[in-house]
């Protein structure tokens, strides 16, 4: 078959897994590395010859097909009613699978470049690239699951990978608790998700990503279950829009979402090449890659449901851009731009349904809002992973994460001050840098949906450019650290990055500039308003971005009185402008400093009410009762034990003299 390599595209990082994890401690770091990277770079080769082929391939009625590859039946599921429910395993091509395979291997071999520079001399270094290998693996199986179970078992498996990598520097405190609060966060989330699966498995039949309602009503699919079961999915029933947003709840914590967004600002504390892999390809695009993917149905039997997202993805985008324009340590400025940017995404998907009172002028199923998320997540993959290496470049160079060690970099560190000025316009969605077309498409749909939604949104995105931009110009403008920089030069430490490192970052961004309009359609023509939509679309159908000229304006024009405000704020050496408005807000700035105290919150909650009034009460409950009385029990059996142990003595005239006393005592019983 043509597409057979596609299950090497799996196999090959599962590969290095084992390698180095088996193998790895006797191997140098160079020989490690170099397994890791070659097999991530054939893997690489593999995925864009599939999208070569998958893309350059004939549309049947103008639709790409879905092609199975691989599919077998693993584990049947025997539920009394269910004839026909099974665990499949297998891999499943179509547009969006595809794309996210380009996106995956293309930050992930970057990332394992630059990981040679950027890890050199770290205890534990084959170890590093074998979970590299583990996480690329799991993301990479994730997105080409052929159902939901299969889909659930890498989703768990990504977020085993994510407390190893944020817990790699396993020595230091702050990135144990710190791989705990992730794995914590999501595990709850986690838990959504397979009760939501397990409901819709249970009154479909199915673990499809396109239940219709048709198909498992067929002979003998849903026994007694059958009725009950359709009136449930037919219109105004339940089941499905509650299932679908339990498992939303999984995408929630995955990307992220407020309130779920707390474990991501404290994963800065893995390595920094693992933070570009988690925040550009990886861990937080799988919730709205689980969206996008059970799309078919939210549509079809959730469409209200769907309110509920586009409204928490804006209000997580709001928040952590307010957060974002008050943090110093630069890695959790990225962390909280990653959530505003996931949310945006989150926004295109859930506005891809007519606004209440609206008629349906979301033309094609929602195609617009649809393709706008994917393609932001496509543009987004590239530009966050330039900015998270470019900030590792930074802090290989100054040995710090906060802003006032920095400050002038732009004279020491060249090539990583243009990839991150590039980077930067890119997400402010400054023209003609991908960043803009693929806002734009989702502002765009958020006034389609509601005017007030769509300048939410817009007022959001300049937030973004201004926040980035007051990063921008802390980090290479700004108040240069004079002592601490003399110091890094007296030791040979300070600088541009090698070669090793800065190679990535001018790849990605030769993507990060081209990606937004030099795509070229499927017929080969080129587009400066972007083709991405002829290759992804909510219908699967080509779609032909059109740029609102009143929109792409507004858009623009806001982001440049942003970034004018930040130059006038923070290009200066010294920053009186900014000094005085901390002055003037101070209880404003802490509380976004603090991220309005959101950590503090849960603290308060889990330690100080469920811990003291739940957990300690069952906990006692637990060892004074339970355990008091199965203690008493092993107690009582010990005495008991205890005093019939004489009985067994072993000596035959004990025996005897009892047997005959007992005999007497029988005979005396009968005669009365």
């Amino acid at each position: 078959m043509e597409y057979q390599h596609t299950l090497l595209i799996l196999l090959l990082p599962l590969l290095s897994f084992l390698i180095l994890g088996i193998c790895g401690k006797w191997l140098s770091h160079k020989t490690a590395g170099l397994i890791g990277t070659s097999l991530m770079a054939i893997v690489t080769v593999l995925a864009y010859y599939t999208a070569y082929v998958y893309f350059t391939s004939d549309r049947v009625d103008g639709v790409f097909q879905t092609i199975v590859p691989f599919n077998f039946e693993w584990l049947p599921f025997y539920i009394p009613g269910l004839a026909n429910l099974h665990f499949d395993m297998g891999i499943m091509l179509d547009p969006i699978s595809v794309m996210m395979l380009i996106v995956i291997t293309t930050v992930s071999l970057m990332v394992h470049i630059y990981s040679f520079g950027y890890m050199h001399g770290e205890v534990g270094f084959q170890r590093y690239y074998a979970f590299l290998g583990l996480f690329s693996m799991s993301m990479l199986g994730l997105v080409v699951a052929t159902n939901i179970f299969q889909m659930y078992m890498f989703w768990e498996l990504v977020g085993v990978c994510s407390y190893l990598l944020i817990g790699f520097y396993y020595t230091e405190k702050p990135a144990i608790a710190a791989s705990k609060k992730a794995f914590i966060v999501t595990r709850f989330a986690d838990l959504g998700f397979l009760v939501g699966i397990l409901i819709y498995g249970y009154y479909t039949g199915s673990f499809s990503f396109d239940f219709t309602g048709t198909a498992v009503y067929a002979e003998g699919a849903l026994h007694g279950a059958g009725p009950d079961a359709a009136r449930a999915l037919a219109a105004g029933g339940f089941i499905l829009p509650t299932a679908l947003f339990l498992m939303f709840l999984g995408g929630a914590g995955k990307s992220a979402m407020f309130p779920l967004h707390i474990w991501l600002p404290d994963a800065m504390e893995g390595p920094t090449p693992v933070s570009a892999l988690i925040h550009a390809a990886t861990m937080v695009v799988a919730g709205v890659f689980q969206i996008a993917r059970l799309f078919p149905m939210w549509i079809q039997h959730a469409p209200e449901t769907l309110h509920y997202v586009a409204w928490i993805g804006a209000f997580t985008a709001f928040y952590a851009a307010a957060v974002a324009c008050a943090q110093s340590d630069i890695k959790r400025v990225l962390a909280f731009s990653t959530i505003s940017q996931i949310a945006f995404m989150m926004v295109a998907l859930g506005v891809c349904v007519p606004g209440h009172g609206q008629e349906n002028v979301i033309d094609n199923h929602g195609s617009l809002g649809y393709m706008a998320s994917m393609y932001h997540l496509f543009t987004h993959a590239m530009f966050k992973a330039t900015l998270f290496l470019c900030a590792g470049c930074i802090i290989h160079a100054v040995h710090s994460n906060e802003m006032s060690a920095m400050g002038g970099m732009r004279k020491y560190m060249p090539v990583t001050h243009i990839t991150f000025l590039i980077a930067t316009l890119a997400i402010s969605g400054i023209p003609p840098f991908s960043g803009f077309f693929s806002k734009d498409e989702i502002l765009a749909a958020s006034f389609n949906y509601s005017g007030v939604l769509g300048w939410i949104m817009t007022i959001i995105a300049a937030m973004t450019a201004f926040y980035m931009f007051r990063l921008y110009y802390g980090i290479f403008w700004g108040t240069e650290n004079k002592e601490l920089h003399d110091e890094l030069k007296a030791h040979g430490h300070f600088g541009e990055a090698p070669a090793v490192m800065t190679v990535p970052l001018v790849i990605l961004t030769i993507y990060t500039v081209f990606v937004g309009w030099a795509l070229p359609a499927t017929d080969g023509s080129f587009s400066l308003q972007g083709t991405f939509g002829t290759y992804v679309s909510a219908s699967g159908e080509a779609y032909h971005i059109h740029l609102d000229p009143s929109i792409a304006v507004t858009s623009v024009v806001i982001a440049v009185i942003s970034i004018v405000l930040a130059t006038v704020i923070y290009i200066r050496p010294t920053q009186p402008v900014a000094e005085k408005m901390k002055s003037a807000m101070p209880r404003l700035h802490q509380w976004a400093y603090r991220r309005f105290y959101i950590d503090e919150i849960y603290q308060f909650v889990t330690h100080r009410i469920i811990f003291a009034y739940i957990s300690r009460p069952i906990a006692w409950i637990d060892r004074h009762i339970v355990d008091g009385v199965l203690n008493g029990l092993a107690n009582g059996t010990n005495v008991v034990g205890e005093n019939i142990r004489p009985l067994q003595s072993g000596k035959i005239q004990q025996y005897a003299y009892v047997f005959f006393l007992g005999i007497v005592v029988l005979f005396f019983l009968m005669l009365i």
